[in-house]
């Protein structure tokens, strides 16, 4: 549902204004052929370093490995994932539950990143993501199932690498009985395209190799990368 609201005040903290904003970046991530443009404009405003927001606002000062991620941190990579799911959001069978899901893939990030000796990890940022992605989405919507799939596809968004790898991490039963594996590919997708100097053709036959894996055909997807 796209949701018609006050004029909002960036400058101006308070719940009515909250609730605004988030509505707000839910018609721009539905409508917006890019909706990065507008989350890039509110991000440094001072409503958006409140709770819940600040879940998101710490992205930008969370590091990723400039081996796998030379975009840089966590919001740059969010942005690019974000503006791929909107390119691709027609072929999801719940396009409010896509969208929010790419905003919110890595919102475990913040909590989970951690920098040792220059080795960057984010281990269960997938699983800590979920969580918090309850919590961001309880803010402003009571629709229970809604929030349940988003959270799902945001704890098992990482399924795309631990299956084709075969990682002892990978757990095709559970995350079958917890979400559909069509929308986790196509999130993965957007996911792996979601950086700089990516390989296409590539992260396009490691999504073949994850469905083949999961036993799972979908025509859909499969025209969406041409494969």
């Amino acid at each position: 549902m796209l949701l018609k609201q006050k004029k909002l005040n960036l400058n101006e903290i308070n719940d009515e204004n909250k609730l605004l904003l988030l509505y707000e970046i839910n018609n721009y991530i539905l409508l917006s052929e890019k909706p990065s443009i507008y989350l890039n404009s509110i991000v440094n405003t001072k409503i958006f370093k409140e709770y819940p927001f600040q879940m998101l606002y710490k992205l930008k000062d969370t590091e990723q490995s400039p081996k796998y991620h030379p975009e840089g941190n966590v919001w740059n990579h969010t942005m690019l994932v974000l503006d791929c799911a909107a390119k691709n959001k027609d072929k999801s069978k719940d396009e409010r539950v896509f969208m929010w899901a790419a905003l919110l893939h890595d919102i475990g990030k913040a909590e989970t990143t951690r920098n040792k000796k220059g080795k960057i990890t984010a281990y269960n940022h997938e699983k800590v993501g979920a969580d918090l992605s309850i919590k961001f989405l309880k803010e402003f919507t009571t629709d229970d199932e809604f929030i349940k799939k988003v959270a799902s596809l945001v704890r098992w968004h990482m399924q795309i690498l631990h299956v084709v790898k075969d990682m002892p991490f990978a757990d095709i039963n559970a995350m079958k009985e917890d979400t559909d594996i069509a929308e986790v590919a196509l999130l993965g997708f957007c996911d792996r395209m979601g950086r700089t100097k990516v390989n296409i053709e590539k992260e396009k036959n490691n999504i073949k190799i994850f469905m083949e894996k999961c036993g799972v055909d979908v025509p859909a997807l499969m025209d969406v990368l041409k494969l």
